[in-house]
């Protein structure tokens, strides 16, 4: 039986308060992320890990001490097991490796070398590609990969940001959660007539110049957004009318999470909360680029946001739930693993060849 080792990656979390530091250092000491020379970077993940250190334990304290990502990243394993080991007769298993935090690349290579696959995919669990995200974790797989002497044919699936399984699970939890505001402001005011809600797709953010260098993720993420609020304005309900009748979805792409100097992408979520509280508009928010929730999700958005909004004078603020392991996601996910195998391209997205716009320089599939 032909085995196939799939290999999730993520970002990862610190576990435990004594981690918070490491894994801040680890992050920052990454040179996609700071790209400096080796002793400088080493130099300032040291003083921005020590002083950021204090502000993400009182985050994590918020979600018990640690991050829940792994855990929740394990489900996700197990549920893309077993979709793919439903029948067929080759065997799948699904591993885990974290960028910054354990498991991290080393061990997980050296855990698929013992399984001794005949061949190797790797998923990012990053819909919209990105030189920060997904392009790190691959470059750091393959100097792990060949560290521990992992020589099994492998192929990288670097994005996904329109694949309909993934799509299709957004735009049902949106759909939901217009449904609900639409009960709570009663017919009058229903979803997407002037004084319904607006719906804001937050993203993690990125600072600008990653964008000017050709990184695709802003495009990708504005191309995952728009997919959603079609497949949304398109649905129809049981009666076969369409779910927002004769309207037209209000929505807007922002970015959440910035920190340091640089000039970020934008506009900014912050922003966007402040601009609905001054039109007098309730806020449905969907994470876009976050497929499990993490501290970005439950704090940032859950809590610190929703302290916004109200002081912002938002009259409702509804925040959407990740994916995590909706069954159109997962078999989403396991499609794409078989069409990257049977495929046979080195580098591939959802439509097995290059998705990206040529302006996009960073797209892998330049040189896939």
């Amino acid at each position: 039986m032909r085995k196939t080792a799939i290999v999730l990656f993520n970002l990862g979390g610190p576990d435990r308060p004594e981690a918070v530091r490491p894994f801040l250092f680890n992050l920052f000491n990454d040179p996609a992320i700071i790209d400096a020379p080796g002793p400088l970077r080493w130099l300032l993940a040291q003083t921005i890990s020590r002083r950021r250190a204090p502000i993400a334990r009182k985050i994590y304290q918020q979600l018990g001490g640690g991050s829940p990502l792994l855990g929740n990243t394990r489900v996700q394993a197990a549920a893309l097991e077993a979709a793919l080991n439903a029948g067929g007769d080759s065997e799948f298993k699904v591993f885990i490796a974290m960028r910054y935090w354990h498991p991290m690349s080393d061990e997980t290579a050296r855990a698929v070398l013992a399984y001794g696959p005949d061949q190797v995919v790797l998923l990012p669990l990053y819909p919209q590609f990105s030189t920060t995200t997904t392009g790190s974790s691959v470059a750091d797989w393959a100097r792990a990969a060949a560290k521990a002497g992992l020589t099994a044919p492998t192929r990288s699936l670097c994005c996904y940001p329109t694949q309909p399984g993934f799509v299709a699970e957004v735009a049902g939890l949106l759909r939901a959660a217009l449904a609900q505001a639409r009960a709570e402001a009663g017919a009058e005011a229903g979803a997407g007539t002037e004084d319904g809600p607006r719906v804001l797709f937050s993203a993690h953010g990125l600072p600008k110049k990653f964008i000017d260098r050709g990184d695709p993720y802003q495009w990708q993420i504005e191309q995952t957004a728009a997919a959603v609020a079609q497949a949304v304005a398109q649905a129809v309900d049981g009666t076969g009318i369409g779910v927002l009748g004769e309207t037209v979805l209000d929505w807007r792409v922002c970015y959440q999470s910035r920190v340091g100097p640089l000039e970020w992408i934008g506009p900014s979520t912050e922003a966007e909360i402040a601009r609905a509280g001054a039109e007098g508009r309730s806020l449905i928010v969907v994470p876009i680029a976050f497929v499990s929730e993490h501290s970005e999700t439950l704090v940032e958005l859950d809590i610190e946001y929703r302290r916004l909004a109200e002081a912002k004078g938002v009259p409702r603020y509804t925040r959407v739930a990740t994916v995590d392991t909706g069954a159109a996601f997962i078999e989403g996910l396991a499609e794409l693993v078989r069409a990257a195998l049977a495929g046979g391209r080195a580098c591939c997205s959802q439509d097995g060849g290059r998705l990206c716009p040529g302006a996009w320089g960073g797209c892998p599939q330049t040189a896939g």
